[in-house]
């Protein structure tokens, strides 16, 4: 099914943004910084594509989920679409990651409670 790679990338970048706006990860804590680092993430990997498929490390495959759409010689219109995913669920990723180291330095300076909830 043509298209089928590229619906899935989309379901997935759906899916990590909920998470981000629910928990304000990435870009709905910081819009331009996060649409700068993907940018910056996916011209970065381009860049890295091109120079596989230059020295023929890198060769696209016959896939009937592909669209069929080639931005230059194998490289197909879902790989921009799934390094964007990919930068942007590295942002969402350490986002979480800060946030949940950050309160667990918080509860570990936390003075002990007894059981009734003060102080000993």
């Amino acid at each position: 099914m043509p298209g089928l790679y590229l619906l899935t990338i989309l379901v997935s970048a759906t899916g990590i943004a909920l998470i981000d706006r629910r928990w304000r990860l990435a870009a709905w804590r910081a819009p331009g910084r996060t649409a700068a680092a993907v940018a910056i993430g996916v011209a970065f990997f381009l860049a890295w594509d091109a120079v596989g498929i230059a020295t023929g490390v890198f060769l696209k495959g016959d896939s009937a989920a592909l669209l069929g759409i080639d931005l230059a010689p194998h490289l197909p219109l879902e790989e921009v679409f799934f390094l964007s995913f990919l930068s942007y669920l590295a942002l969402v990723v350490w986002g979480g990651a800060e946030r949940l180291l950050a309160r667990s330095e918080r509860t570990d300076a936390a003075p002990p409670r007894t059981r009734e909830g003060g102080r000993p």
